[in-house]
C-alpha cells in the first residue's frame, strides 16, 4: 500500500512557486521602501486650512501634527458678546478640516504605493490600511 504524502512538506512547491514567491516578497520589499519614503515626505509636507474668511488659520502637517495656529484679529468681531464663542467655533473647525485634509492627503499617497491593498482582508492588516 503506497503511503499518501500530506501537506506541504518537503520538495519544490508546484509550478515554480518559490521563484514567484521571491518576486512576490522583492515586490513587497520595495512596496515598503517606498511607504517608509512617503512618511517621510509626509512629515516635511504641510497643508493649510482657512476659516471664517481668513479669521482663523492653521497649517498641519502629512503626519497630523498642528504645525501653527493664526488668528486674523482684524476679522475677529470683538464688540460682539459672543466673540470668544464664536472664536472658539472657528478654532475647532480649522483643526479638524487640517486634520481631516491630511489624513486624506496621507491615505491617497498610500494608496498610490499599495493600490488598495491595505484594504485586503488576506493581508490581515499588514499594509496598515
Amino acid at each position: 500500500m503506497a503511503k499518501r504524502r500530506g501537506g506541504f512538506g518537503g520538495g519544490a512547491a508546484p509550478g515554480g512557486m518559490q521563484g514567484g514567491m521571491g518576486g512576490l516578497m522583492k515586490q513587497f520589499q520595495k512596496m515598503q521602501e517606498d511607504m517608509a519614503t512617503a512618511q517621510e515626505e509626509l512629515a516635511n509636507e504641510t497643508l493649510e486650512v482657512s476659516v471664517g474668511g481668513g479669521a482663523v488659520k492653521v497649517v498641519i502637517s502629512g503626519h497630523q501634527r498642528i504645525q501653527s495656529v493664526s488668528i486674523n484679529k482684524d476679522l475677529v468681531d470683538t464688540s460682539d458678546e459672543e466673540w470668544l464663542n464664536d472664536l472658539q467655533e472657528l478654532l475647532v473647525l480649522a483643526v479638524n478640516q487640517a486634520i481631516e485634509q491630511s489624513q486624506t492627503k496621507a491615505a491617497q499617497r498610500m494608496e498610490s504605493i499599495t493600490g488598495g491593498l491595505g484594504d485586503n482582508p488576506l493581508l490581515g492588516g499588514l499594509l496598515g490600511g
